[in-house]
């Protein structure tokens, strides 16, 4: 994956109000802290692109956007 951009997450993330399948922009890889996964730094984004959160998650949480996939909307309440 490049960096910005937009991937898509493989698992909700039930601290940031977030689902499996939600898009995110991401902005940065770290390293863990004592050799683990490598990280992935995102910006989520709502309908408008307005940035609402950024996270981090570990680089098998994401996955490119596809052609065959669908962009869907949903409330964001609990997403910040």
């Amino acid at each position: 994956m490049k960096l910005y951009e937009k991937v898509s997450l493989l698992h909700d993330i039930d601290e940031h109000g977030l689902k499996k399948g939600d898009v995110a922009v991401l902005v940065d890889y770290v390293e863990h802290p004592s050799g683990g996964e490598k990280g992935c730094v995102l910006e989520v984004i709502n309908a408008l692109g307005e940035t609402i959160n950024v996270i981090t998650v570990p680089e098998s949480s994401v996955a490119s956007l596809r052609a065959d996939e669908i962009l869907t909307v949903r409330d964001i309440t609990r997403a910040v």
